[in-house]
């Protein structure tokens, strides 16, 4: 998919109500930026699943997160960058939970970190400030390092009237 083109919606009728259509992915887009928390699924070296709520930045068509170097998820990811994030809304009857499969790669050059942290700063607050140093991010907590997923398949659940919409980039 090249950058600005926008993914095809695909509705799964075994997952959906008779008369569902499917999501557009501008709202979906909009939900992954807008949202405050995400949880991060990654598998551990002996095949556990692993997986931990964080904060994230939707920017350049990926969700961005940091984490310290020495965290269990920054040690999943260098073994296996493939992961699941997700976000929603915990309601039954309401809402849109969406699903993004990828990779987390990582975020290095100076630019990207610099923009990834104004991302930060202006979504979460001045509490959420990082320095850029040495290729990571520099804060109160210590290093952290950034990363990157760029969505290869993403699923959005839509609740009360129930669909499954299918997006794949």
């Amino acid at each position: 998919m090249r950058p600005g083109e926008e993914p095809t919606a695909e509705l799964d009728p075994r997952y959906s109500v008779a008369g569902a259509a499917p999501t557009d992915w501008s709202e979906a887009r909009e939900r992954l930026e807008s949202a405050e928390v995400y949880w991060l699924s990654t598998v551990r070296p002996d095949g556990r699943p692993h997986v931990t709520p964080l904060l994230s930045v939707w920017l350049d068509d990926a969700l961005h997160f940091c984490t310290g170097p020495q965290e269990r998820k920054a040690r999943n990811l260098a073994a296996n960058p493939n992961c699941v994030l997700t976000t929603g809304h915990n309601a039954l009857g309401e809402g849109l939970d969406l699903v993004v499969e990828g990779a987390a790669l990582p975020v290095t050059a100076g630019t990207a970190l610099r923009r990834v942290a104004a991302g930060y700063e202006a979504k979460y607050g001045s509490e959420w400030h990082f320095e850029v140093r040495d290729g990571a991010f520099a804060g109160p907590g210590g290093r952290a390092l950034v990363f990157g997923v760029r969505p290869v398949t993403v699923f959005g659940f839509r609740k009360g009237a129930y669909s499954q919409t299918r997006w794949r980039f």
